[in-house]
């Protein structure tokens, strides 16, 4: 099987990792399979596609989709990003921690980050090109958001001159926080 689980962090995100098959024309890799997602019991219906592109110290996140509940799987197909990922969800044993990893073309790392958690990243390239498969459809009025610059979440963003969208600087503080996770 090439899918492989490198770690799970936080109990329930999973970093996946899949070969590459490399020769003098460049490299191939499977980036998704449901016969093999099924058999490392990761979801394997996605009926979203999402792609972004971003330039250095752009900051995207935390945002979480609570109705209906959404899960992602991300990856970076160009570029580099310090990928943010923080428990929202109130009933767990890590609620408000976060864990930071970093996510490139290069490392080829493939990210499921179920539902309960706020995601986003911060881009250290000069550009970079981030897809996801959602596990629901975007829903706008089932959105949130937790601002990324929340001194209490304790995020050590790897840039000296962010940039952040005017609605993710206002989004609430996790003390201001309504939680749909349980």
């Amino acid at each position: 099987m090439p899918f492989t689980i490198e770690e799970r962090l936080l109990g329930d995100i999973v970093v996946i990792r899949t070969p590459r098959y490399t020769d003098h024309r460049g490299w191939f890799m499977e980036s998704f399979r449901a016969d093999q997602f099924a058999a490392l019991d990761l979801p394997q219906d996605f009926p979203q596609d999402n792609h972004s592109r971003s330039t250095r110290g752009v900051i995207r996140g935390m945002h979480y989709q609570h109705d209906p509940p959404m899960g992602k799987l991300l990856r970076v197909i160009s570029g580099s990003i310090q990928l943010v990922e923080l428990d929202i969800r109130r009933s767990s044993p890590t609620y408000g921690q976060h864990v930071s990893i970093d996510v490139s073309e290069e490392n080829g790392r493939i990210i499921y980050i179920p539902p309960g958690f706020a995601n986003g990243f911060c881009v250290v390239s000069d550009e970079a090109h981030v897809v996801y498969k959602c596990t629901a459809y975007y829903n706008a009025a089932g959105e949130g958001s937790v601002n990324p610059l929340d001194p209490a979440l304790g995020i050590a963003w790897h840039t000296d001159a962010p940039v952040v969208s005017d609605r993710d600087r206002a989004a609430p503080s996790l003390l201001e926080l309504q939680s749909f996770f349980e």
